[in-house]
Parts: structure tokens; C-alpha cells; sequence
């Protein structure tokens, strides 16, 4: 069909461009096309067409064929070269020969059993040494295998039929967080955060305090949950974030699975808020919130065992009264870091250099930090300004008392 109606270009030119009413179908056997693409490339006289003419018959030759210009290109440099168009690959006879035997895969699963599975090298090495100076047969063939052959022979089925082996389950560090420190460089709004743990009692547990603390002005958070699980811990570090009067930037803690998890991580993604860790052997990473628990928390609520179900009680006492007195009234101490002569950085705290987290934000530049919608500088100084420092103290003791006296008479009752 093709020969008889498709002999000239000027008809190849039709047919490609649709204008030529030419039944066809694509050539299955590879004998056929090659036949055809031969037969073309004589008639039309390849050598001597034009560059138009080349390409107009390349494409053609690949519409009826289906092969692609590759493969055109190459059966034409073959007819160019030989005036033939044939195929030249070859079935291999067989696959590749195998070197080493069972019986060398059984004996690498010896050595390996007797020696614990050393490296590659050394593994290899014993099959040199086992050869060449005990002289045991087996090892023949393996003392010349190469290192990525024998990794080949410890994956294959026969080895690990007569090799297997138990290992326990080992942990994956987690990619949850950056383990570095957090880089405030003087902004407000990176804050470090722990959890206090307030003792057990007859197995069981106490509440759990949290307490954040931002990283430049000390501005410090507590609240109090039941459990550390995602149903009472999510919703805290939720309020605790709300509560800030800057927006947060930063999120720093220890290694703990309360914070290192993917609800966590989810909630500070959602928030644009940057999740940091501490790194092993780091022990200053979080250490102002480290100091902060036994300065704070510690002294206000102390050692004793406090119940689950007073959670909700001590949050209260948190929000309405220690937050507001640690902020705008008591006095923090702030250190410089100073780099001695042997580039050593040692952090000093000026006795003088005291002040309240209130007083160090109103310190810093503006551009500093970012106040969040409805709070302002001049209304937190008046808030500081209407209670004095000393009554602020006294109604946070007296309001400590009250809390305790309450937690021991539930206790009582309870008991």
C-alpha cells in the first residue's frame, strides 16, 4: 500500500499534511519496519535529498514505524554505512555467570555468625586471612570478593536463611524542632518554656506546671494542667501563647515529648511561631527557664504534692494574681555577655542592673517587638502603677493562702 500510493515526496507531502486519502497502520514486527525504512531511504535516494526533504521523510518514516528520531537516526547512519537496515542486538545466550556458590554464601554466613557481622573491609580481610594463612578451602573465592559484592551476598536469600539475626527496635531521633538555641538578637517574643512537675502521692500524680519565659525581657507565664497529654496540654500552651503581650516568635524547649511532637509542632506552624530545642550537651539552651522554676515557681507554690483536680484552682491563682505581680512588679536581674582575651563569653549580672520585665520592654527599641492588637505600652505602666510593689506582694500572699487552705479542705474531705 505504501509503495504503490505513497512512491514521491510530493504524495509523502499530502499524506503528512492530511490532504492524501491513504489507509495505513503502524508496522508491528521489527523485520517489517526495518524492511520499509530501507526500502524508503533507496527510492527516495537519501544522500542525495535536500535538508527539507530529509526531515519531511524522517518524520514520515516515524509516523508508519512508530520509532522514534533516535531510533531513525540511527538506522539511517547503519544504511549509510552498510546500504542495509537490519537489527543488531543479540539475545545473550545466558545470563551472567555466578562466581560464588552456596557454599560460599553459607561459609561469609559462618564467619559473620563467629565474628557478630564485622564491617565489609574486615569481613573480607578474615576470608583472605581464613585462605591464605589457615589455608581453608571454602574461603577460596572469597578472598578476592570485593566489598560491595559481599554486601551483595548478605542480602541475598540464601544468607539470611542461614543467618538471622534479632536486633531490638532502635529509637529515630525525632526532625521535630531545630536543635539549636534560640537567636533573640534583643527582640521580645522568644520565649523558653518547661514543665514543673508538683510531686506524687500514693502513685499518684500532681499537677503539672507550665511556665515560659521570654528570652530578652523576662516577661514570665505560668499555668497549670492535670496531665502533660495532648486533651489538657494543647489548650494551655495555647492560653499561655494568647497571653503574651508581644507576639511570639520563638518557641524554645527541652528535649520532653510533651513539647517535641507533632500536635505541638502543628500549633506553632499554624501560629508562623519558630520551634527550637535544646541540644545535648547545651545545658544554658533553656536555662533561664530552668532558673525561673526554682525562683518562681518553686518559692510560690513549693514542694508539696498538690492533686490533679486542684489544676483548674491553681490556674486561676495564676492568671489573676502570680503573672501580674512576676511582670509588672517583681524585680529581675539582667545579664551581659562579656568575651575575655581568649574569645571565652562569660555572662555577668550587674547588681544595679535590676528592673522589672515591664520596665525592660519599655526599654528596648519599638522596632524591637510587636505589641498584639489592643495593647499598648502606656496602658501596661499604668496597670504597674496603680498597685505598689509591696501590695501587689501582699495580695499575691494572701491570695497564696486562700489557694492552699483551699487544696488542703477539698483534700481533707476527699481523704
Amino acid at each position: 500500500m505504501l509503495d504503490a500510493k505513497l512512491a514521491t515526496l510530493s504524495q509523502i507531502r499530502e499524506f503528512m499534511a492530511g490532504t492524501a486519502d491513504v489507509p495505513f497502520r503502524v508496522l508491528d514486527g521489527r523485520a517489517e519496519r526495518h524492511a520499509l525504512v530501507a526500502r524508503l531511504l533507496k527510492r527516495l535516494g537519501w544522500a542525495n535529498l535536500a535538508r527539507g526533504d530529509k526531515t519531511l521523510l524522517k518524520a514520515f518514516m516515524g509516523k508508519v514505524t512508530g520509532l522514534s528520531r533516535a531510533q531513525l537516526t540511527r538506522l539511517i547512519l547503519q544504511y549509510r554505512q552498510s546500504g542495509t537496515v537490519r537489527a543488531r542486538y543479540r539475545r545473550p545466550a545466558s545470563a551472567f555467570a555466578a562466581r560464588f556458590t552456596g557454599a560460599d554464601v553459607s561459609a561469609l554466613a559462618e564467619l559473620d555468625a563467629a565474628h557478630e557481622t564485622l564491617s565489609g573491609p574486615a569481613a573480607r580481610w578474615l576470608c583472605r586471612r581464613a585462605w591464605q594463612v589457615y589455608g581453608d578451602a571454602r574461603y577460596e573465592r572469597l578472598a578476592g570478593i570485593s566489598v560491595a559484592h559481599l554486601y551483595n551476598l548478605r542480602k541475598s536469600a540464601p544468607y539470611r536463611a542461614a543467618r538471622v539475626s534479632i536486633a531490638k527496635t532502635r529509637t529515630r531521633p525525632s526532625t521535630i524542632g531545630v536543635r539549636r538555641a534560640p537567636r533573640a538578637d534583643g527582640r521580645a517574643g522568644f520565649i523558653r518554656i518547661d514543665t514543673v512537675h508538683q510531686g506524687d502521692a500514693d502513685g499518684m500524680k500532681g499537677v503539672y506546671h507550665i511556665n515560659a519565659v521570654d528570652c530578652v525581657t523576662q516577661w514570665q507565664l505560668a499555668a497549670c494542667c492535670e496531665r502533660i497529654s495532648e486533651a489538657y496540654l494543647l489548650p494551655v500552651i495555647g492560653l499561655l501563647l494568647e497571653q503574651f503581650p508581644f507576639v511570639i516568635r520563638g518557641f524554645h524547649s527541652d528535649g520532653g515529648s510533651e513539647y517535641v511532637n507533632h500536635d505541638v509542632a502543628r500549633l506553632l506552624d499554624k501560629l508562623r511561631v519558630e520551634f527550637t530545642r535544646s541540644r545535648p550537651r547545651h545545658c544554658n539552651d533553656n536555662a533561664l527557664v530552668e532558673a525561673k522554676n526554682g525562683a518562681v515557681i518553686r518559692r510560690v507554690m513549693g514542694y508539696g504534692h498538690i492533686a490533679q483536680r486542684h489544676a483548674d484552682a491553681v490556674n486561676a491563682f495564676y492568671a489573676q494574681h502570680l503573672n501580674s505581680y512576676v511582670n509588672l512588679h517583681r524585680p529581675s536581674l539582667f545579664g551581659h555577655e562579656l568575651t575575655d582575651s581568649r574569645g571565652k563569653r562569660r555572662r555577668r549580672y550587674d547588681p544595679n542592673d535590676v528592673r522589672t520585665p515591664l520596665e525592660r520592654l519599655a526599654e528596648l527599641d519599638p522596632q524591637a517587638y510587636e505589641l498584639k492588637p489592643g495593647v499598648s505600652l502606656d496602658a501596661l505602666l499604668d496597670q504597674a502603677r496603680n498597685v505598689t510593689d509591696n501590695d501587689a506582694a501582699r495580695a499575691l500572699q494572701s491570695a497564696r493562702a486562700a489557694l492552699f487552705q483551699s487544696i488542703n479542705r477539698r483534700s481533707n474531705r476527699a481523704a
